[in-house]
């Protein structure tokens, strides 16, 4: 099995050169680079599996990094890295589709977990077999193109976005556990996560809309249901 690809970028030449031999280190192949301009630019050359960015950084910072790379390569998970612990940034990665967020000081250990557990997800779901179309109201749900049809027209799902609604969309009008849908789709059940899923909610909800019928309800202190009537 080929190793797996890193692409870190952290300005602080210390830090980056300690991620950079303790991930070669532990079997990944670490590309490390120094700004969000050689970021960017290696990036677009070279072919990567995960994305480690520092937020504050010299002419390009990590979330316009982040937000280009989403549009290139979507399904690209991101770990951004930040020596502030401010709900701002939180929102803020959220948004752009971050994996996770830790703030410096942080164990290298920590990272190593948690690049595992976003590697192994993905790969999961890289492997998932064919699904048939979910069928809701007026909606259609096509997993395996990763997109929505509904009486407007189709709309692209992010890959989180795509395996939630997939989750409630195979259990229509059951509950669905929120705690075993964090530890499904993104790892675990960690309060970051728990807010990334709600936000990918949000924007779920917004398209569903479109069908009074059809609408996602919260069980409080339970989970969800997607509720489909007649």
């Amino acid at each position: 099995m080929s190793k797996a690809r890193l692409l870190v970028v952290e300005d602080d030449p210390n830090l980056g050169d300690i991620l950079q031999e303790y991930l070669s280190m532990k079997g990944y192949e670490t590309i490390l680079c120094r700004d969000g301009e050689e970021g960017w630019s290696k990036f677009k050359k070279d072919k990567f599996d995960l994305a480690i960015l520092d937020i504050m950084m010299p002419k390009k910072d990590g979330f316009t990094l982040g937000k280009e790379i989403k549009k290139v390569q979507e399904d690209l998970p991101i770990i951004y890295l930040t020596a502030k612990n401010l709900k701002e940034d939180i929102i803020e990665g959220l948004r752009i589709g971050a994996d996770d967020y830790i703030t410096k000081p942080f164990s290298m250990e920590e990272l190593l977990l948690r690049i595992a557990a976003i590697l192994r997800r993905t790969q999961k779901s890289g492997e998932t077999q064919s699904l048939k179309v979910y069928q809701f109201g007026d909606f259609e749900l096509h997993y395996d193109e990763q997109y929505i049809k509904s009486p407007s027209g189709d709309h692209k799902l992010t890959s989180k976005e795509n395996e939630l609604l997939r989750l409630l969309a195979s259990e229509t009008n059951k509950l669905v556990n929120r705690s075993h849908a964090l530890k499904q789709i993104w790892g675990d059940d960690s309060y970051f996560n728990a807010r990334s899923m709600d936000v990918y909610l949000s924007k779920i909800r917004k398209i569903l809309k479109e069908d009074p019928k059809v609408q996602i309800i919260t069980v409080h202190g339970e989970g969800f249901k997607l509720i489909v009537s007649e």
